[in-house]
C-alpha cells in the first residue's frame, strides 16, 4: 500500500481507540531497519508507524554530512517507494525534537509538507514530535499552539509531551524523580491550551514513570493508573471519554501487564527503538562470530565473499529486527488489525 494519506491515518488512530489496542512506532536509521520495521507490520497483518529521530535523521544523510532535514526527507522519499510492496498501511512520523533543534528540524519539514499540500499533493509525513519536556509548561504548550494550527493546515497530526521522560535518547535527557508522572492539573492545562481535536489532531504522551533507555523488567516504576485518572477526570471536565490520543515513550523492560494496562487507558502508539535496536544487531553478531574466517581474512587468506558480503549479514539483522516488531504487534494487540484485513 502507499504510505498513509491523512485520511488513512486518521481512521488507524481511531480504530486503535475505539478497539484498545495500539501501534508500535518503530524507530529507523537505515534503509535495512525500514525495510525490517515493514516487514514486521506485514507479517503481523498490522498498520503501524515508522518513525525517525533528530539523531536518526542526521545519521540517514551520512554520517559526515549531518543534515536532520535531507535524512528525514530521504527517509520518506525511500519509504513512500518500498511501502507501495506491502499489503498494510504505514505511516511515517519524526520523534523527539526539543525546542534547540525545531528550526533545524520540524519546522523545515513542515514547510516542505505545506508545499505539497497546497500543490494537491499529500504531506511527506503524517505525524510529528514537538518534545517540550525541559521547558516550562506553559512554554511547551504555547510552542505546541502554534505548531498545532501549522501542522493541521498540512494535514498532519502533532505529538506532544506534557511530563518528563527519564534517561536519555538522542541527546534529550532528563533525571528519574518525581516529574516523570504527569498531573491531572497538567492534563487540564493541555487541552485549555490546544482543545479536544477541534484545532486540530494532537496525540498526548503523558509520563506514568517512563524511562527511555536500557532495563530489567522491574526496575522501572510504571503508574498506569495516572493515565485512567487523568483520562477520566479531564474527559468529565470536557464531556468526552477518554479526550487524550496518548502515546507511551520509554517502554523498554516494561511487563506486559503494564503495556496492556496502559492501552486500556487511551495508549494507542507506543514508540519501540532500544529493543529493535538489539534484534537487529544480534543475529548480525552471530553471524560475525560463526563465520569469523569467513568474514575476516584471517592469516593472509582471502576469506569467504558470501559471509563477508553485507546482504548476508544484513539479511540476518532485518529477519530479527521483523520478529521483535512482530512480538510488539502482539504484545499492543495490533495483530490481524489493518485496515486492509
Amino acid at each position: 500500500m502507499p504510505i498513509a494519506t491523512p485520511e488513512v491515518y486518521a481512521q488507524m488512530l481511531d480504530k486503535a481507540k475505539q478497539n484498545r489496542f495500539a501501534y508500535p512506532a518503530i524507530n529507523v536509521s537505515s534503509s535495512q531497519t525500514l525495510n525490517a520495521a515493514i516487514r514486521g507490520f506485514a507479517e503481523a497483518g498490522s498498520d503501524g508507524i515508522i518513525q525517525v529521530s533528530t539523531g536518526g535523521a542526521e545519521y540517514l544523510s551520512g554520517p559526515t554530512v549531518k543534515n536532520m532535514v535531507t535524512g528525514a526527507v530521504a527517509l520518506a522519499a525511500y519509504a513512500h517507494e518500498v511501502a507501495k510492496n506491502y499489503p498494510v498501511n504505514i505511516a511515517l512520523h519524526t520523534d523527539h525534537c526539543p525546542k534547540d533543534k525545531l528550526e533545524g528540524f520540524v519546522r523545515p519539514l513542515l514547510e516542505i509538507s505545506a508545499e505539497r499540500v497546497a500543490r494537491g499533493e499529500n504531506p511527506l509525513f503524517q505525524s510529528h514530535m514537538w518534545d517540550g519536556s525541559a521547558v516550562p509548561l506553559t512554554e511547551n504548550l504555547e510552542i505546541a499552539k502554534e505548531l498545532l494550527a501549522k501542522t493541521a493546515a498540512a494535514k498532519i497530526v502533532l505529538e506532544i509531551e506534557v511530563g518528563v521522560v527519564g534517561g536519555e535518547e538522542d541527546g534529550v535527557a532528563n533525571e528519574i524523580n518525581e516529574k516523570l508522572y504527569t498531573t491531572v492539573e497538567d492534563g487540564l492545562a493541555t487541552v485549555e491550551a490546544l482543545g479536544t481535536g477541534e484545532n486540530g489532531r494532537y496525540l498526548t504522551a503523558l509520563t506514568f514513570g517512563n524511562v527511555h533507555g536500557v532495563y530489567k523488567p522491574g526496575a522501572v516504576k510504571l503508574r498506569p493508573e495516572i493515565l485512567a485518572e487523568i483520562q477520566e477526570q479531564v474527559g468529565a471536565k470536557v464531556g468526552k471519554e477518554r479526550p487524550f490520543d496518548l502515546v507511551f515513550h520509554g517502554g523498554s523492560g516494561s511487563t506486559l501487564e503494564e503495556i496492556r494496562a496502559a492501552v486500556d487507558h487511551g495508549v494507542i502508539k507506543m514508540n519501540v527503538d532500544t529493543d529493535t535496536q538489539y534484534a537487529f544487531t544480534r543475529p548480525v553478531a552471530a553471524h560475525m562470530f560463526k563465520n569469523y574466517d569467513g568474514v575476516l581474512k584471517v592469516d593472509g587468506e582471502v576469506g569467504n565473499k558470501k559471509a563477508y558480503d553485507p546482504r548476508a549479514w544484513g539479511k540476518t539483522g532485518e529477519e530479527g529486527m521483523a520478529n521483535r516488531v512482530g512480538e510488539a504487534c502482539e504484545s499492543l494487540r495490533s495483530t490481524g488489525t489493518s485496515l486492509n484485513g
